[in-house]
């Protein structure tokens, strides 16, 4: 005995539908072709307006044109993506500097980093401070700099010279500009364990010894 399918008939009619619907679309080619027949076909006497398909002929031709334009952004983003990788991807190991406000002082070792001043400043300052308490434990003056890159190091010392304990701390840049005491943005130097890949919306992460993950586009300069 042969069985029916019961559901045989819905099944038909959504694909007739969704035939249906894949045809409701025209691309610019089909369009060209409905114009040129209707304009062949019409009353001589009655002859149709044919600015409207003018028109909308333009529309199709601009709406193709963006997408062509927004799958040659998506062919560069990937491009740019690929190649940030690859650098980043050689930066394992090595040492670099990114804009961080802390840094890890490392057993016998000290926190070397630099900052950039946009005009003379007469009094700077380089403060060390605990990231949990904000506790200032030292402060480096570097006097008065002129505009361009100040290089600063910490050997570990406290302000009573003092060796304080290895771990991360809070390092903030200050210059006195315009009579006013202005923050400026450290970079510090640290060594890339890792790289992340990411995607479209985290991009390259670059893993920093005791920082954690961040952008590659922080990297300042690698040494």
């Amino acid at each position: 005995m042969s069985t029916v399918n019961p559901y045989s008939s819905i099944s038909n009619s959504l694909q007739n539908t969704s035939s249906a619907i894949k045809k409701n679309t025209l691309d610019q080619s089909e369009f060209l072709k409905l114009m040129t027949t209707q304009m062949t076909h019409q009353d001589p006497t009655k002859p149709m307006d044919n600015g409207e398909f003018v028109s909308q002929m333009a529309q199709i031709g601009t709406v193709s044109g963006i997408q062509d334009l927004q799958q040659s952004f998506n062919n560069f983003s990937t491009s740019i993506s690929s190649d940030q990788s690859l650098q980043a991807a050689g930066l394992v190991g090595r040492n670099v500097s990114v804009a961080s406000d802390f840094g890890v002082l490392p057993a016998g070792g000290d926190i070397n980093g630099n900052f950039s001043l946009a005009t003379s400043s007469a009094t700077t300052n380089v403060i060390i401070s605990d990231p949990n308490t904000d506790e200032i434990i030292k402060t480096i003056p570097l006097d008065s700099q002129s505009a361009g890159t100040i290089p600063f190091k910490w050997d570990g010392t406290n302000d009573n010279g003092v060796m304080v304990n290895p771990g991360l701390y809070k390092i903030r840049a200050e210059a006195l500009i315009d009579n006013a005491n202005t923050a400026i943005q450290p970079n510090i130097m640290s060594k890339v364990d890792s790289v992340t890949m990411g995607n479209n919306a985290t991009g390259v992460q670059v893993n920093i010894a005791g920082l954690g993950a961040m952008s590659f586009n922080k990297i300042k300069e690698i040494l």
